[in-house]
């Protein structure tokens, strides 16, 4: 999943870098708020990690614009302003939660993890559809009450079509979500990567739509 970091701050940039990647995030990482505003508007993201304190235009000012613009990504705002007024202005702003610094990169990752299943309508961290169990903040698939053994690659796989459930991704999205942008990559790997994944969740897992995209279906009734 690719998730956009605006953070002008080298040291702690790199810090929540490194704890997304390991925690199977693409990053994007931008240090100011003019080119913030351009990426968040212009770009899909499964979420966003804003700083407030930006130069070029405050994060406040930022996530509004995207917001009236209709963007609806998930945001979550980390900032070094701790006052209630503030934290009260992100949310009203259209934030999605909000961590002062410092913090904990756990708690960062939780409330990351939390947002973005919170969009997708998922208020617990365990989803079950049928014989498989995703349980999101372990980062560990089950099938049939047995785990099963995902590559980094393939959870993330696995895991963006979950959380769109019931949508034909396309095999671009897909690929810049695996990859990011600027990663090069056989053409196929998608393919290849939907195959391994049908060999250990199931033939019927991820639904191909020819000249569409890929699909995790919605649970029969």
């Amino acid at each position: 999943m690719r998730v956009l970091l605006v953070e002008d701050d080298r040291r702690i940039a790199a810090d929540i870098t490194g704890a997304l990647q390991a925690a199977g995030y693409v990053v994007e990482t931008v240090a100011d708020g003019e080119e913030a505003w351009f990426l968040g508007d212009t770009e899909d993201y499964g979420a966003i990690v804003l700083d407030l304190g930006l130069p070029g235009m405050d994060g406040l000012a930022v996530l509004k614009r995207w917001r009236a613009n209709g963007r609806q990504t998930p945001v979550l705002v980390v900032t070094a302003r701790g006052s209630w007024a503030e934290r009260v202005d992100g949310i009203d702003a259209g934030a999605d939660d909000y961590i002062p610094k410092p913090f904990r990169m756990e708690e960062l990752l939780a409330r990351l993890r939390s947002i973005i299943r919170r969009s997708a309508g998922h208020a617990s961290s365990v989803v079950d559809i049928g014989d498989i169990s995703f349980d999101i903040r372990q980062m560990k698939v089950f099938l049939r009450g047995a785990p099963v053994a995902l590559s980094p690659l393939e959870y993330r796989l696995v895991t963006y079509l979950l959380l769109r459930r019931g949508r034909v991704v396309p095999q671009q999205e897909l690929s810049e979500n695996l990859y990011g942008q600027t990663d090069a990559h056989d053409p196929n790997a998608i393919e290849v990567l939907i195959g391994r994944v049908r060999k250990k969740l199931g033939s019927q897992v991820i639904e191909t739509r020819r000249g569409f995209g890929y699909l995790f279906p919605e649970p029969a009734e």
